[in-house]
């Protein structure tokens, strides 16, 4: 069982009668129906829909919820939240660890399980604290190829639609709930079939450039590198244009080599063959 140490992780945990309540009414995860024992994606929105704050999200008891997200975001966020919480009881507490043990391939069997990685056919827990055995770097190469973005070094937080990072279909999006903040720009998106941004995993003949590195299709830019192992990666593009190379027998190159992109299997998602307007799914 491959377990890993991830370190810059931080926690903040909710309480109080109104927690569910007043969390429901803010983030883009639908919290009555998670269960105990399972970790969501989920994110806190611009006005204009756009990804202000990410994290992943869990229920630590009755009542109560454990958000892990990045050491960078966490003073910021729980001052947010703090902004929106008025009269209602809630309890916000920074939960002081800033590690978390991941392991996969007979995950632990007491600790949570992460739905991103479920849904895309993988088994893997997470818990606060360190406990890892083996290399980080093992931990990269499963989340690249399983196509799972994370914010900082696949994306920017503040640039980025919930779309464009798979949240519709990672389980961090409802479109059943009712408002959140962001929620009218998102909600037209998935209705009128206009997400053209996804992540794609490239692969190279050799190790890939570095994050940030534009990918080209006949010279024109398509997106950039995200997280790069080696000679896989991730990289967020457009996937119109994409398709368009594809179809047309464009090479889409990085740092000049040609790479091969697809998108995970998982999410059902395929190139369009129509490339004016790309549905979200």
């Amino acid at each position: 069982m491959p377990s890993v140490t991830l370190s810059g992780r931080a926690f903040l945990r909710l309480s109080g009668k109104d927690a569910e309540t007043f969390l429901q009414a803010l983030v883009t995860t639908n919290l009555p129906d998670l269960p105990e024992g399972e970790i969501r994606p989920g994110a806190l929105l611009t006005p204009q829909g756009k990804i202000l704050f990410d994290f992943l999200i869990r229920r630590d008891g009755p009542g109560a919820f454990l958000i892990e997200t990045t050491e960078d975001q966490r003073d910021a966020l729980l001052k947010r939240l703090t902004m929106y919480r008025l009269r209602a009881a809630v309890d916000l507490a920074v939960v002081e660890e800033n590690e978390v043990t991941v392991a996969w391939d007979g995950a632990e069997a007491d600790a949570p399980r992460d739905a991103r990685f479920a849904r895309a056919g993988l088994h893997l827990s997470r818990r606060p604290g360190a406990g890892g055995n083996d290399d980080p770097g093992l931990f990269d190469v499963l989340r690249i190829s399983a196509g799972i973005p994370e914010s900082g070094r696949d994306y920017a937080l503040s640039d980025a639609f919930p779309h464009d990072v798979l949240l519709d279909l990672s389980g961090g999006l409802s479109f059943r709930k009712g408002c959140y903040v962001g929620q009218e720009v998102v909600s037209r998106m998935q209705h009128r079939g206009t997400a053209r941004r996804r992540p794609v995993i490239v692969k190279g003949e050799a190790a890939l450039p570095e994050t940030g590195t534009e990918l080209l299709a006949g010279g024109k830019p398509i997106g950039a590198m995200g997280s790069v192992s080696g000679a896989l990666g991730l990289a967020i593009v457009r996937i119109d244009r994409a398709a368009e190379a594809i179809h047309g027998g464009t090479p889409i190159t990085a740092g000049g080599a040609p790479v091969s992109v697809e998108l995970p299997a998982w999410t059902g998602l395929g190139f369009p063959q129509e490339t004016a307007e790309v549905p979200a799914q």
